[in-house]
């Protein structure tokens, strides 16, 4: 039995996933879960995740991984070429520490915002099975975090070609997702984040940024 990919391609979540599988060359069967028609609420999936989420990654023998780190580990582990945590104890810290930031800093900054805001979530302000009523607060405060992860970024990448280490890494697979992500509540990289456009536009070029 294949890989099988629980997938809606519109979300951030699991194009993290997609780029990732897409870098290690590894084939799968697609499954489309329409996020719009709120199918990840429906019984057959809550069966394959109960937390009404996605992506999903059901592995050869039967085991389902609901959570973008644990498929990644998983595909580190089994397709280890090329390297996308790390290869030294400080690259692999490097790699979990700037993934970690780029995910509280600034995925979750434009989920505030987004969430709290959309007219298509109300009373739905979170993911997952229980409904949540929407806090305009929250999306004020989501636009401010995120305009200082996109300063954080931008130091962080003065003179240097990816995010964490010196190789492309699962850091800055979440860090060009949130920066594309970050479009749909309008907010871009300004004028004075240079190094931050310039890498963005190296990390989009490449061929699984397209997953």
């Amino acid at each position: 039995m294949a890989l099988t990919f629980y997938d809606y391609t519109l979300a951030p979540s699991p194009r993290r996933a997609r780029i990732f599988l897409a870098e290690k060359g590894v084939e799968y069967e697609n499954v489309q879960v329409d996020l719009g028609a709120k199918e990840q609420l429906s019984e057959a999936f809550r069966a394959i995740n109960p937390a009404c989420t996605v992506p999903a990654l059901r592995l050869e023998d039967g085991t389902v991984l609901t959570e973008n780190d644990g498929i990644a580990a998983y595909l580190e582990a089994a397709y280890p070429e090329p390297p996308l945590l790390g290869v030294t104890a400080t690259e692999k810290g490097l790699v979990a520490n700037w993934n970690s930031r780029a995910l509280l800093e600034g995925l979750s900054a434009v989920a505030e915002i987004l969430r709290n805001t959309s007219k298509g979530m109300v009373g739905r302000a979170t993911t997952g099975p229980i409904d949540f009523e929407q806090i305009p607060q929250l999306a004020e405060r989501g636009r401010v975090r995120l305009t200082a992860f996109m300063d954080t970024l931008n130091t962080r990448l003065k003179g240097r070609e990816f995010l964490a280490i010196d190789t492309f890494s699962y850091a800055d697979i979440t860090a060009m997702v949130v920066v594309d992500f970050a479009k749909w509540v309008k907010v871009e990289p300004q004028d004075n984040h240079t190094d931050l456009k310039r890498w963005h536009a190296a990390v989009a070029a490449r061929p699984s940024a397209k997953a």
